[in-house]
């Protein structure tokens, strides 16, 4: 479905990604829900707003290849306060 993708752009009224498939269909994303699925802390749901932002192919393609869980392992960078001391 990855390579169907025609393009695709957020919609901040409804907090959904809107995708345009290729073959006509269109596909909405609700960017709350994969948060509450996804996000286990403050680092890696401001991770995946980037993405929803500013590179919403990418957020898309790393949803549906399933690896938006090892992206977010690998690309957010946080201590807890509680090493911190």
């Amino acid at each position: 479905m990855k390579n169907y993708i025609k393009s695709c752009e957020f919609n901040i009224d409804t907090a959904c990604v809107e995708v345009k498939l290729a073959n006509g269909l269109m596909v909405s994303i609700d960017c709350i829900a994969v948060e509450n699925e996804y996000a286990n802390n403050m680092y890696e749901t401001s991770e995946l707003d980037y993405l929803i932002y500013n590179e919403p192919m990418s957020y898309v393609r790393l949803l549906l290849s399933g690896k938006i869980e090892e992206y977010l392992r690998n690309n957010t960078d946080y201590t807890p306060l509680s090493d911190m001391r």
